[in-house]
């Protein structure tokens, strides 16, 4: 292993232990409601912080996007748009889901779709049977670590009534949910993928590679900004939870760690992928995914989503978590082949 892979190896480590416990401060709110939090979050993570971190590390920011034409930021700003859909989902699946199954179900689905997506939109050459057969057998351990994290998840609820009140909706219907936001999640590495033209650009005015990603963030993140903004707004005027917001401590701060494990988390990513070489956002995505699956659930345990749950829950659990493991690296060294 080079010493650039190996500097990538660990980044996407470091990466998906920050995105893996960035909800976390969401268990201990006092007295905010999710859409305080969300407007918050949403805010920190998807705007102060991006800017913020593009303005410090980045040289020659606006001569960077005036030197480019508007087509070139059609497709990250779409594609963070919607991102930011999933976002919502994801936000209301953790709430109503916990975080192991959560996790567990959008990461398994993203970790697959964010890896291929880039590779065959991007890559030129033609895949082989070989590759092909590799991808089958990581998607078909994707979907059997999906049937399994879920069987636990429903073990575990049916056994402490861990969703005694979701206005009706049904299990099945939240693991939808969780599913339709498993589809949506990788839309961000597509966006960071398909921004890939700002980040040489950035490179062009003198900005090392390691840092060329922060200038792609602003812009994907911009999309994904409106629909979490709005929904947050929405669900405040609806339920009257604005006066909430005057009850700032400690609430605000810990949506504030929110944001900073969530962007954090991206950034490195995004220095991860440089060091990774050419399919970075392929095998970085991978990468980073293993990990945070990793974190999510250790991090679900630690804070007693799993206590007093069944042995057989928890062979389930183990079970589903290992083949989705299994499942990113396959899909991993297919994008070696």
């Amino acid at each position: 292993m080079t010493p650039s892979t190996s500097s990538g190896v660990i980044l996407a480590a470091v990466a998906g232990l920050m995105s893996g416990n960035c909800m976390l401060p969401s268990k201990f709110l006092r007295s905010w409601r999710w859409e305080n939090m969300w407007a918050v979050f949403s805010l920190v993570s998807l705007v102060i912080l991006p800017w913020g971190l593009a303005f410090c590390f980045v040289h020659n920011l606006h001569a960077i996007y005036s030197s480019l034409p508007l087509p070139v930021f059609f497709m990250p700003v779409l594609f963070g748009a919607c991102w930011g859909v999933a976002q919502i989902l994801f936000g209301i699946s953790v709430d109503r889901l916990g975080m192991s199954l959560t996790y567990a179900i959008v990461v398994g689905m993203g970790a697959a779709l964010g890896t291929l997506v880039p590779m065959i939109a991007l890559e030129k050459s033609e895949l082989h049977r070989r590759t092909v057969e590799a991808v089958v057998l990581g998607i078909v351990l994707m979907a059997l670590g999906i049937v399994l994290t879920t069987l636990a998840g429903r073990l575990r609820d049916n056994a402490h009534a861990a969703l005694p009140s979701h206005g009706g909706k049904s299990y099945r219907a939240l693991i939808l949910l969780a599913v339709l936001c498993g589809f949506l999640a990788p839309m961000l590495n597509y966006s960071f993928a398909f921004g890939q033209q700002i980040a040489k650009q950035s490179i062009v005015f003198g900005n090392s590679p390691a840092l060329a990603s922060y200038a792609v963030w602003p812009i994907g993140l911009a999309g994904g900004f409106i629909p979490n903004a709005g929904y947050a707004a929405y669900l405040i005027l609806r339920r009257r939870s604005l006066p909430l917001f005057a009850k700032a401590s400690p609430d605000i701060w810990l949506a504030s760690a929110m944001a900073v494990l969530w962007m954090g988390a991206f950034a490195v990513y995004g220095m991860s992928a440089a060091f990774l070489g050419n399919l970075g956002t392929s095998i970085g995505w991978a990468l980073f995914q293993i990990f945070m699956i990793v974190a999510a659930s250790v991090s679900g345990l630690l804070t007693g989503e799993w206590k007093n749950a069944s042995g057989r829950a928890f062979a389930y659990l183990i079970s589903g978590m290992s083949l989705l493991i299994a499942a990113t690296i396959f899909l991993t060294f297919t994008n070696r082949t």
